[in-house]
């Protein structure tokens, strides 16, 4: 759902572009996957670092693709009673939903994250296999712990000013 205006608007180009982005990770992801399996198969040579690497990007595209998949409407939701309500009722749940569920949810990621990740920087931490990946590629990976309930907050604050927009519409009988 395309925002109406202000800042959910610019939120949601925010999760498109990421979206966007992340999807280009998938194919990068799937080629390297190719590579490694070609590489093992046909030559008999193994990269250690190249096969964390794919583990590494699927992470990435789950973590950043759950903004752009919220902000597309397209994430799992118990639909049983959703469907039949109006704008009005969805709003209300919408609502609700960002405000109950998912901003206190992305708050305690966030903050349960935050000193994994400040660890990992202070450390240098490098992959713990031999020829893994180096320092600072493990840091930056588990940065994304961090960024994701970010996006995923910044997202549902569009969804919330959406569907507060929409209920306050309704209740000033413009619509």
């Amino acid at each position: 759902m395309q925002g109406e205006g202000g800042q959910a608007t610019i939120i949601d180009r925010l999760s498109e572009l990421t979206g966007r982005l992340t999807a280009w990770l998938t194919l990068a992801m799937v080629l390297v996957t190719c590579l490694v399996v070609i590489l093992r198969y046909v030559f008999d040579i193994g990269f250690i670092w190249l096969q964390e690497s794919v583990t590494w990007m699927h992470a990435v595209v789950f973590m950043l693709g759950a903004a752009y998949t919220l902000e597309r409407e397209e994430h799992v939701r118990v639909d049983v009673f959703y469907r039949r309500f109006g704008e009005r009722g969805r709003a209300v749940v919408d609502l609700l939903g960002v405000v109950v569920f998912l901003l206190p949810l992305c708050g305690w990621i966030g903050w349960s994250s935050w000193d994994f990740v400040a660890t990992s920087w202070r450390i240098g931490e490098a992959s713990r296999e031999s020829g893994g990946l180096p320092y600072p590629m493990v840091p930056l990976l588990k940065s994304v712990l961090v960024v994701m309930p970010a996006a995923l907050a910044l997202q549902g604050l569009s969804l919330g000013l959406r569907s507060f927009r929409a209920l306050a519409l309704d209740a000033g009988g413009e619509r």
